[in-house]
């Protein structure tokens, strides 16, 4: 029997806060024993309802439960429809015989000479997966259906602006609103001059060993963290030298260690534990005290620098938490000189355009690229048509593609394999854009631990993709994955951190003083330099601690960093450090480019030198 306990961790540990708590855990644990439902199915069922709803808060409220039950009702229903009804599940090969007039029974008994229809039985596969649109994998609706993504009144509403008006004036207006005669008739637009190109090598290459990590690997990569941050406050010269906080001491101290809990549970004033270098120091975890501070915000794996006293040897006592490493810091010093050497590996570079930072036009958009009730990928074909309308001289696609959570992926009822969906649906599409664009446009991808066709592994490889005429367009990163377009430096990470950090952060603001709750989780990243500095990760993440260290680094700080997440979408600049040393950063979440059985958002961004210039469109389709 579900408990309370049991259903607030799942609605927890999926990043939902509850308002009127004992109510609604009431009627949750209703749901369960009249539906017959597990704690997590129950969540589960929760999120789809949130996400048909495309709703952005992500508190549970009591007045939204009696519609949740309509929807749990709606599941039950169909449930049973399926499981009574008998229909059969026709294939390429079943609709191809009744197409035939070859009675089913009768197949193997007919034996003539293949004609122009029989011999579509054993169709190329591309060919068989593009007939499958029709029948196979769209949940029995045909392409000539209308879906409710292609109910929508307006296409392409700018959502959010942000940058000078001069560049919004040259961008046009966004907000077309075009007929379906407009749709099938679209001028080829020239793009802008073509953008370089590198790629950062230090993520994982594709066919890479993994999840072959001993315990000392992960204890290696805790122990080079630490040093490494204790070493780069130490050469900022600004604080005093570093002392063991679990010894005894009756003066003021300085010491660098790692957030750690206490537990299982998440962080609380009574479970915060400093744990300190073994190389430097003993390595023993102490209790932290941090209510004399009126300001901080904390995680597990969080690598932070305290002041404060330990008189007693059992609380070490902060006056002072600093938890942005200093900008002198040089992430790969532990790199050999050949691996130096070889960090960045062109694609192609045009010399005139290496030379300066230069104007740099991106369209980012996040999967998953279809709705939840087919595979026809339609919000994929308006993004490229939108494309196709006002190019960018960048298109990126962060995953997932082949969604593993899509239900039809999840009930394996297509009838195509996942590498084959992917290739037809996805590169195919992608394909005839850059074919259709020309030279002067490229495309990155960026693969996702939720993509059912790629590795389930953290550091991810990027997807393995040859087509060799268009090898220097269309490119794929590694799963975090860092480039520069025309010396503008992008860093960008598909993983979710920005809601797994919200569920495990600690922090006190003074009263009465506003705060930007996602900008200071984007924050945490480049203060950390580590596109996941959560420790221990969720047991959801499949958590590489010998490809982590390096994968997860980030060097420099990025002009633009990506971070896709289910919260609600937003473009920020975030000023790390302090006064005109401190250094500024584009972060972009574009949100998912479908919600539920809707459309989601993408981003359109120029960046122009700096922060201070450029322009970003949040785009609702």
């Amino acid at each position: 029997m579900a408990t309370n306990e049991e259903i607030k961790k799942e609605f927890s540990r999926s990043g939902f806060a509850l308002a009127e708590e004992d109510e609604i855990l009431q009627r949750c644990v209703t749901l369960c024993i009249n539906y017959s439902l597990k704690p997590s199915e129950l969540v589960s069922s929760w999120e789809l309802y949130h996400l048909n709803r495309q709703s952005i808060d992500q508190t549970v409220k009591n007045e939204e439960m009696d519609g949740f039950l309509l929807h749990l009702q709606n599941q039950q229903k169909e449930s049973i429809m399926k499981e009574e009804s008998g229909l059969h599940i026709y294939s390429n090969r079943d609709v191809d015989m009744l197409l035939d007039g070859i009675p089913e029974d009768t197949e193997d008994e007919i034996v003539t000479t293949p004609t122009s229809k029989s011999q579509r039985l054993l169709p190329d596969p591309f060919d068989s997966i593009s007939k499958s649109r029709d029948y196979g994998y769209s949940t029995g609706k045909s392409v000539g259906h209308v879906t409710p993504f292609g109910q929508r009144g307006q296409k392409f509403v700018v959502r959010f602006n942000i940058g000078d008006a001069a560049a919004q004036a040259e961008n046009g207006d966004n907000n077309d609103v075009e007929n379906s005669e407009d749709d099938m008739i679209i001028k080829k637009v020239q793009t802008r001059r073509r953008c370089s190109l590198k790629v950062n090598g230090l993520g994982p290459e594709p066919g890479c060993r993994f999840m072959y990590y001993r315990t000392e690997d992960r204890f290696d990569s805790l122990e080079k963290r630490i040093v490494r941050h204790a070493d780069a406050f130490a050469a900022s010269g600004l604080y005093e030298e570093q002392v063991d906080p679990a010894v005894a001491s009756q003066r003021s101290i300085f010491s660098v260690g790692m957030i750690c809990c206490d537990g299982e549970g998440v962080l609380n004033d009574k479970s915060i534990l400093l744990q300190s270098s073994a190389e430097r120091t003993s390595g023993q975890r102490v209790p932290l005290d941090l209510n004399r501070l009126n300001q901080f915000s904390i995680f597990p794996g969080q690598i932070v620098g305290i002041e404060g006293q330990n008189p007693s040897g059992h609380y070490f006592t902060a006056s002072k938490l600093l938890d942005t490493v200093p900008l002198t810091l040089t992430v790969d010093v532990d790199l050999p000189p050949a691996k130096k050497q070889n960090l960045d590996q062109e694609v192609l570079t045009l010399a005139e355009e290496s030379r300066e930072k230069s104007e740099v036009s991106f369209i980012i958009a996040s999967g998953p690229f279809t709705t939840l009730d087919n595979l026809l990928f339609e919000p994929l074909s308006e993004l490229l048509a939108h494309a196709k309308r006002k190019p960018p001289q960048l298109l990126l696609l962060l995953g997932p593609f082949v969604d593993s959570n899509h239900p039809e992926i999840e009930k394996g009822a297509v009838d195509a394999s996942f590498s084959e969906i992917f290739q037809v649906e996805v590169i195919r599409r992608v394909q005839e854009y850059v074919e259709f664009m020309g030279s002067e446009v490229r495309v990155v991808l960026v693969p996702s631990l939720r993509d059912a066709n790629h590795d389930f592994i953290f550091p991810q490889p990027p997807f393995d993709i040859h087509i060799p005429d268009l090898e220097h367009q269309i490119t794929s990163l590694s799963n975090p994955g860092t480039f520069e377009a025309n010396q503008v430096k992008v860093g960008c990470c598909t993983v979710d951190v920005l809601k797994q950090l919200s569920v495990e952060e600690m922090s006190r603001n003074p009263s009465g003083v506003p705060t930007d709750r996602l900008g200071r989780l984007a924050s945490h990243l480049l203060r950390q330099r580590s596109f996941y500095p959560l420790y221990p990760p969720p047991e959801s993440l499949p958590y590489d601690s010998r490809l982590a260290p390096q994968a997860l680094q980030i060097s420099s700080i990025p002009d633009i960093l990506l971070l896709p997440s289910d919260m609600k979408y937003f473009v920020k600049v975030l000023s790390i450090g302090e006064g005109e040393d401190a250094a500024k950063c584009v972060c972009v979440n574009p949100g998912r480019l479908a919600k539920g059985e809707g459309a989601g958002t993408f981003v359109e961004l120029t960046y122009k030198g700096d922060p201070e210039s450029m322009h970003a469109s949040v785009i609702s389709i």
